[in-house]
């Protein structure tokens, strides 16, 4: 292998070992691509695009990562999360790990150290169940396209699925009789790793009315009802985004809710229940409990409140 090729010449390669030899996700893949691209943009706006992993050094790093702290993102037109800036450094430190495992000379993955979070960046932003009966009650039912909104949101916060997991979803999958009060399915999640889902009588209740008021014979179980007949009915990821975003407007509760916000308040609502954080893991999909420690605060506080209420000999 040509220890001289540029960084860039080699990131298509990376790519390649990511599908064929860890299977990753398309997804996952496209998300690589995405924040290694941003790399060698900055690579080719300095200069640096004949740049080999032999010669890339931890200066070259700490420009980068200067970088990236003024980025700003294309959304909110703020400067990119400590959070969104270690995905990126993540993905660089992939690659240098990908050059060791191929004995191409580089800068080791140990030198780049991620961004560190205030305190206040480590928590989660999740809604109040006073906040979520708000929000499950902001489409007008009245109409076809809000009995769609109303069971798209009973969904996102009963099984906690991610955006793209829920988009996917088709009619098929779905099986309502009018004795069913609760449900299971399966879904292939990220990583095309299958796990449970699970339906409260709520999110039944809604999925019925909805699924009662199609006539089409549309495969998605959640369709767009704008633009011409010829268009993609499946509802997009960014579709259910701007659902949320005006349900939370319509609800009058905070501006940051997404449907990751739901995800969070489901895990949340869980913990506050009792529920060990093992379980709450199966039921996010997280492959490893790591992930799932972002939501370690909330367990504090329930054991906090427990100690005090039942330790003996307070004083």
């Amino acid at each position: 292998m040509d220890t001289n090729k540029p960084i860039i010449d080699h990131i298509r390669g990376f790519l390649e070992f990511l599908d064929i030899e860890r299977g990753l996700a398309v997804k996952s893949q496209q998300t690589y691509s995405r924040f290694l691209g941003a790399f060698e943009r900055w690579l080719e706006k300095n200069n640096l695009e004949r740049l080999s992993p032999g010669e890339l050094t931890e200066e070259h790093i700490w420009k980068y990562r200067v970088d990236l702290s003024r980025h700003l993102n294309h959304k909110t037109k703020e400067p990119l999360k400590r959070s969104t800036q270690n995905y990126y450094l993540i993905a660089l430190r992939n690659l240098l790990k990908y050059f060791s495992d191929r004995n191409i000379p580089s800068l080791g993955a140990e030198k780049i150290k991620l961004a560190k979070f205030k305190a206040d960046e480590r928590r989660v932003k999740f809604l109040t169940l006073e906040q979520v009966k708000r929000l499950l009650d902001a489409p007008d039912t009245k109409r076809i396209s809000g009995l769609r909104n109303q069971a798209l949101l009973e969904t996102l916060f009963s099984t906690g699925l991610r955006v793209a997991e829920l988009a996917g979803l088709d009619r098929d999958q779905i099986k309502i009789t009018s004795e069913v009060k609760d449900m299971e399915v399966v879904i292939i999640g990220k990583g095309n790793r299958p796990r449970p889902v699970y339906f409260s009588p709520r999110a039944i209740k809604s999925l019925r009315e909805y699924l009662a008021s199609r006539k089409d014979k549309e495969k998605a179980l959640f369709i767009n009802y704008k633009g011409p007949k010829t268009a993609q009915k499946r509802l997009s990821v960014r579709s259910i985004e701007e659902i949320v975003k005006k349900s939370a407007l319509l609800a009058g509760i905070p501006t940051f809710t997404t449907p990751h916000t739901l995800r969070h308040s489901f895990a949340t609502d869980l913990l506050m229940q009792g529920v060990d954080l093992r379980e709450v893991q199966e039921f996010l999909g997280h492959k490893n409990i790591g992930t799932t420690q972002i939501y370690a605060h909330v367990t504090s506080k329930r054991l906090r409140d427990t100690h005090r209420k039942f330790h003996s000999l307070k004083e």
